[in-house]
């Protein structure tokens, strides 16, 4: 087992990808319950990774996205439901950021026309 640079551990405590959260770390960060985040992981709102034992690891970008569920679910709505609208909500903030890129470049005078 190789050691790791201390810059090279230090960046993975600021990379949101990174599967650093148990199961019961993970539910108890978002309020919620192992079982929770298992109904979530088969609704497919998110795929945790797994450690070489088989367990479960979270990112801290998927937990921000199970605590989203987590609110609808809070609301009223079923987990599936919440799931989809959280898919929805993902879609729907990447068409506007894709649309409002598009006018920058369409708007910009400086961009050559044409051929």
């Amino acid at each position: 087992m190789t050691r790791e640079t201390p810059s090279r551990a230090t960046d993975r405590f600021d990379d949101d990808d990174y599967p650093a959260y148990t199961m019961g770390r993970a539910a108890e960060m978002i309020g919620s319950t192992p079982a929770f985040l298992r109904a979530v992981g088969e609704a497919r709102l998110i795929v945790p990774l797994r450690s070489k034992g088989g367990h479960r690891r979270y990112s801290r970008y998927q937990l921000r996205i199970a605590a989203r569920a987590r609110e609808l679910v809070d609301q009223g709505n079923p987990i599936e439901a919440a799931c989809r609208i959280v898919i929805l909500e993902d879609q729907l903030e990447e068409a506007q950021r894709l649309n409002e890129e598009l006018r920058r470049t369409t708007s910009d005078p400086s961009r050559p026309t044409g051929p």
